[in-house]
């Protein structure tokens, strides 16, 4: 059985003394340390080589659950798959251990995944609810359209003016395909320059 000491912080700037302080009390046989933000799993790669580091019947340790990630989920996601290889999770901030064969280990994950549904439940009924109070304000949703009326007029002058599709691009500040599909659609005239001919 091993301990397993991870740490994260999120800039190079922050200091790991406060979880050093804590952790080192409990005796940690291997140590773990990311500078970099939770929100990814692909940007923590300390993290990932003390997960894929444990065994059964070792125990990762950790000052906050906040550590292994920024989201509720990304949380309960960790400890699950970790209890599921018979490896425990111990919070010396929330005072949690989910050490597999701990009475209450199952009661702590189970709580854990109803949070964790409950928040992501809460998340889609607050958007939702968001997207439709913008659309009874009449706002426009999703991407803004890369034509616009201002540079639509710009790229409609261009091309009467003889200009080439590149240029009219760059002149209206979009992409030769925006203005290829544009005129595709109707939406700006067939382009008036003359096409040199090889001799």
């Amino acid at each position: 059985m091993t301990l397993i000491r991870y740490q994260r912080v999120s800039t190079a700037g922050q200091r790991t003394d406060r979880q050093d302080a804590a952790l080192l009390e409990a005796g940690c046989e291997r140590v773990y340390t990311d500078v970099a933000s939770g929100r990814s799993l692909h940007g923590r790669p300390q993290l990932a080589a003390a997960l894929d580091y444990a065994r059964d019947g070792d125990t990762l340790l950790v000052l906050e659950l906040s550590r292994l990630g920024r989201s509720l989920r990304d949380v309960v996601s960790t400890i699950d798959d970790l209890r599921e290889r018979g490896v425990g999770v111990r919070s010396l901030a929330e005072g949690i251990d989910t050490t597999p064969g701990r009475p209450e280990a199952v009661l702590l994950v189970a709580v854990f995944g109803a949070l964790a549904q409950i928040s992501r439940e809460t998340i889609v009924r607050n958007t939702r609810e968001g997207l439709d109070a913008a659309r009874a304000r009449g706002q426009r949703l999703g991407r803004p359209p890369a034509l616009t009326a201002a540079k639509r007029d710009v790229a409609h002058d261009l091309l009467a003016a003889g200009r080439s599709i590149a240029a009219t691009a760059r002149g209206s500040g979009v992409s030769r395909a925006t203005v290829q599909r544009a005129i595709a659609a109707g939406v700006l005239p067939e382009p008036t320059y003359a096409v040199a001919t090889a001799r």
